[in-house]
């Protein structure tokens, strides 16, 4: 029998946050249940989950300042918010600080479980024990670690380290945007490619270093690594 993933739910809607409980835990997951953002940090403490569902506008401590505190403790715990938020810059600022995805609410419990299953694939891919040689550079895919020649290496966080692995895998080709967003974000619309520009230009200012490599924006299409 598999072991049950432990869920880390927090929202401060109590009929809500009910439903989405009972029918994760239908699907065979552990969901801790907490109505606010300092009690989501204790139970995080305590109980060690292995994915954080957080609603973004919570009393006492709101979904963002939470998923910091936890960041500086656990880079590679997946992160979904759930936002009433519609802004171009609540998204970016959900993805920037950690987050790997989000659904803006209303939202159906079958897309939440798809996405949930994703991340939790994506977990599994990240604990092979690939080490990617890049021009100058070396890429710890597990640990998410760059390294340029022999210098202290640099922290990526959990979806650069993502998106840099799939650039790499499809190095000298064009990486189809549309794909990859769905891959990494969940879907394809106008909020989370503005959210993977960002993290195209972070990738590309950690590796300035190697000028024989660029991530070219292939207009219309994607993007390509060069090496």
């Amino acid at each position: 029998m598999h072991k049950k993933i432990t869920i880390l739910l927090a929202e401060d809607e109590p009929a809500l946050g009910l439903i989405i409980k009972e029918s994760l835990e239908t699907r065979h997951f552990h969901v801790l249940l907490c109505e606010n953002g300092e009690r989501a940090f204790q139970v995080y403490q305590e109980h060690q989950p292995e994915l954080l569902v957080l609603d973004v506008m919570m009393p006492r401590k709101d979904g963002f300042t939470l998923a910091k505190e936890i960041r500086a403790i656990d880079d590679t715990i997946p992160i979904i918010f759930l936002t009433a938020k519609s802004q171009t810059q609540d998204v970016v600022e959900g993805f920037t600080i950690g987050g790997n995805d989000y659904l803006k609410k209303p939202f159906s419990m079958e897309e939440l479980i798809v996405r949930i299953n994703n991340l939790i694939k994506r977990k599994e891919i990240q604990n092979t024990t690939e080490i990617i040689s890049l021009g100058q550079f070396t890429f710890n895919f597990p640990k998410q670690l760059l390294q340029f020649n022999s210098e202290e290496p640099l922290q990526l966080t959990h979806r650069e380290a993502h998106l840099l692995f799939h650039l790499i895998k499809n190095k000298n080709q064009v990486l189809d945007r549309s794909l990859i967003l769905n891959k990494l974000w969940g879907n394809d619309d106008f909020f989370s490619a503005r959210s993977m520009d960002v993290f195209i230009s972070k990738l590309r200012k950690k590796l300035h270093q190697d000028e024989s490599i660029q991530i070219l924006n292939v207009r219309g299409f994607g993007y390509k690594l060069i090496c």
